[in-house]
């Protein structure tokens, strides 16, 4: 037990270094933040090796990394909390499925909606004050559209790399074999 837990502590280290790594090779879009980036990836598959307690422990240690190594637009201590530490510890509820990976994609959808739906609360509470009055060509009247709105364009696309990614990596056998936990029996 002493063992495994050690493991998993080394193994979330590495998917968080991982994850910083991949924040790093991104397309910024919007005035306001928000990145098309595959940063959740490794966030996911920890999720599913370990559960949804460790991944959104993990995922909530990479969000406050992510804001405190510079990579953050912010307007209050608020948004800190919801865009960086609670959005990406949202990812972390892809561990529902823990050790199913033939049901990856279900956990990523899982884990990119629950983001989605952090950064959507945050637009609508936190950033509607400074919604513009017209984006993407069209003339902004509700917070609630905006924020769907603006963040659809870049979690949109991440979610498609995350479910593309994911996919792709749990039909490795040996990557199959790590989220089932065989390696730990």
């Amino acid at each position: 037990m002493r063992n495994e837990k050690v493991r998993m502590l080394c193994e979330g280290a590495l998917c968080v270094a991982l994850s910083v790594a991949l924040s790093y090779v991104k397309l910024d879009v919007g005035p306001s933040g928000g990145s098309i980036n595959a940063t959740m990836i490794p966030l996911i598959l920890f999720a599913i090796r370990w559960g949804w307690g460790w991944g959104v422990g993990a995922g909530l240690v990479f969000g406050t990394l992510k804001y405190f190594l510079g990579e953050g637009f912010v307007i209050s201590w608020v948004s800190i909390i919801f865009d960086y530490s609670v959005a990406y510890a949202f990812v972390g509820f892809a561990g529902v499925l823990k050790r199913k990976a033939n049901l990856a994609w279900l956990a990523t959808l899982i884990g990119c909606v629950a983001r989605f739906v952090v950064h959507y609360i945050s637009g609508v509470t936190v950033y509607a004050e400074w919604m513009p009055e017209e984006f993407m060509g069209m003339t902004m009247t509700s917070p609630f559209f905006y924020s769907a709105l603006y963040n659809l364009f870049y979690m949109l696309p991440s979610t498609v790399i995350s479910l593309v990614g994911v996919f792709a990596l749990s039909r490795i056998p040996a990557i199959h074999k790590w989220l089932e936990g065989g390696d730990l029996k």
